[in-house]
């Protein structure tokens, strides 16, 4: 069955009752979100434990002492087909598979959409209409009262990412009422969201230039979280590119005057490199995901780790 990621980020309600989540798409922080949201829905009610693995092969049942049940969160669908389906489908765990959009997860998104225990969840960039939702929802749990004309220059300025735009409304929370104006909003999104990603590009400059740019951008943990996939959609892009001429290819328009420097920084990366920093974004993921939320010190790390990979 299909379930829209709305339909578990905003409706308090919502209540996991199926044994097979797929979460897809080509939004991570979207992902990501749901995927936590799940969890935790299942720990408000049921004492669980949750396990990582990478693929359901990994998978080795044990009955635990304390807990009502396991989640298993899993990185990959190879293997998944509905044999597998069926035979963990009396178990009493709950297995979560995520991963982003590829022709090889086709199929088995199909499988997710017919079968009556599982969720189909698709995670794209926000649009207009999604982000609208995500602020009425914002504004009526918080009490905050905007007007029309400011009410709709903000949709159109909150970023299409899901983490970014949370956490553009998290800043805005933190303001009084009286304070919640189109003029205070304005400086609060532009000066506070803008800039993180010059940690990215001080990649080649000396460890200690990067940390002050660290220093100066990055202050609390959604600026952390913000950065990690921010990292993440270039690191992705290094890895899935196969040539040089691809990679130029795909480097978003908007980033021109960075464009020497996003070459430069693939042409540092063979195979060998590439198999380091996938292991480093899983790792990083893998604690972004146990501790919810990444630290300053777990940021800093996860950049001075990519320097090291790509010069060394």
């Amino acid at each position: 069955m299909r379930l829209g990621p709305l339909e578990i980020i905003i409706n308090k309600s919502f209540k996991p009752n199926k044994k097979f989540y797929l979460i897809s798409g080509n939004e991570p922080t979207l992902i990501y979100r749901v995927v936590d949201i799940i969890i935790k829905k299942y720990q408000e009610n049921e004492k669980v434990s949750i396990t990582n693995i990478d693929f359901i092969s990994k998978l080795s049942v044990e009955a635990g002492l304390f807990e009502d049940k396991k989640i298993y969160l899993i990185k990959s669908c190879k293997e998944l087909n509905e044999e597998t389906i069926n035979n963990h489908r009396m178990s009493s765990d709950v297995f979560i598979f995520f991963e982003e959009n590829s022709q090889k997860i086709k199929k088995t998104k199909n499988i997710f959409i017919k079968d009556k225990d599982c969720y189909l969840v698709d995670c794209y960039e926000l649009d207009k209409n999604s982000k609208s939702k995500i602020l009425n929802e914002f504004l009526r749990s918080s009490n905050i009262k905007m007007e029309e004309d400011f009410y709709w220059e903000l949709v159109e300025r909150l970023d299409n990412k899901y983490a970014f735009l949370e956490n553009s409304l998290n800043k805005i929370s933190q303001l009084d009422q009286k304070d919640i104006n189109q003029s205070n909003i304005r400086k609060l999104l532009t000066i506070n969201d803008s800039g993180k990603e010059k940690v990215f590009f001080s990649l080649f400059k000396k460890n200690k230039e990067i940390v002050g740019v660290y220093r100066e951008k990055i202050t609390t943990t959604s600026d952390v979280n913000e950065l990690y996939y921010y990292c993440k959609s270039f690191c992705q892009l290094i890895v899935d590119c196969g040539s040089e001429d691809e990679y130029n290819r795909k480097i978003p328009i908007y980033l021109f005057r960075e464009k020497d420097f996003l070459i430069n920084l693939y042409k540092k990366y063979d195979s060998k490199k590439k198999k380091m920093l996938i292991k480093l974004l899983s790792t990083t993921e893998n604690v972004l995901r146990k501790e919810s939320g990444l630290s300053l010190i777990s940021g800093l790390r996860f950049i001075l780790n990519i320097k090291k990979i790509t010069i060394s």
